[in-house]
């Protein structure tokens, strides 16, 4: 993708906000570094700040010598306090919607009031920035063209595993938010289900002081997390390799690729068997470059 390089430099500090706009800023993870200038720009200017954690929020504002007026928005106030935010932006009013951490609504409040918001022709801004899933998904080393975000497993076993369950043969690399209280009962369920053998990575504690990102199997993570008491702290998110290709679906892929390789370059023929088949961009490059050099 491109971007838009603006030709004067002030224009990067020149933020300004509209009336009656709901934003939705991304904040920090753990390095407060990395708060972008449009945040801070934005969150200096609208009227209401609408947090998760009100006290957490403040500490963030705090640093960036931001003296803003906070209100909660949490799950459990979720549908009351909507009605009055609403309200607020249809009057003029600006209002920034933030986590306690990463990109709002990724597994966080605010779906309610943004898909009001729609339904009500507000207007609704997104201000990007961190996010856990993406940034771990970055350095998994497991493919990245095509993912699934799975957001947090269930709590009970019994959930846990029916949750699992019909990932089984996903092919798309998946990303999960995982409770560091149950992260070893967590990745037994995926290996009972997965195979001991299927590859994820472990992202813990993202640019923060202990931030840890190890691809194994799952059975290596298991063994190497139950030796290490640390491993089970902080903020943990695991990306998970998806099934593999079953060996009737490579048989049509050969077949297709056979043809179009005759005809076309290796990166056409792969986009037109992935468009065919469905099948994951990775194992069709992988393939045809097989098929190519023999």
């Amino acid at each position: 993708m491109s971007i838009n390089i603006p030709e004067e430099k002030n224009v990067l500090h020149n933020t300004v906000v509209s009336a009656g706009t709901l934003y939705l800023v991304a904040t920090p993870i753990g390095n407060l570094a990395d708060i972008t200038q449009r945040a801070i720009s934005v969150l200096e200017q609208v009227d209401l700040i609408a947090a998760e954690d009100t006290r957490h929020s403040q500490r963030l504002l705090g640093h960036l010598g931001i003296k803003a007026k906070l209100t909660a928005y949490h799950e459990h106030n979720e549908d009351r306090v909507t009605p009055r935010l609403l309200d607020e932006l249809e009057s003029g009013k600006t209002i920034a919607v933030i986590s306690d951490a990463g990109t709002p609504l990724i597994s966080d409040p605010g779906y309610r009031l943004v898909t009001q918001a729609h339904d009500r022709g507000i207007q609704v801004s997104p201000v990007p920035g961190v996010c856990a899933a993406i940034a771990a998904l970055s350095v998994a080393g497991l493919a990245t063209d095509s993912f699934t975000f799975e957001g947090f497993p269930p709590a009970k076993q019994g959930a846990r595993v029916h949750f699992f369950e019909p990932l089984l043969d996903q092919q798309r690399t998946m990303v999960f938010y995982i409770s560091c209280h149950r992260i070893v009962e967590t990745l037994k369920d995926m290996r009972d289900i997965f195979g001991a053998d299927r590859r994820v990575t472990y992202a813990r504690e993202i640019t923060k002081t202990f931030e840890t990102i190890k691809r194994k199997t799952l059975s290596e993570l298991i063994e190497w997390i139950e030796a290490d008491d640390n491993q089970r702290k902080g903020e943990i998110v695991l990306v998970v390799d998806g099934a593999a290709v079953e060996q009737g679906d490579n048989q049509q892929v050969d077949q297709y690729l056979k043809v179009l390789l005759a005809e076309l370059p290796v990166k056409q023929s792969v986009k037109l068997v992935v468009k065919m088949t469905g099948e994951h961009k990775n194992d069709v490059y992988k393939r045809a470059l097989e098929l190519k050099d023999a």
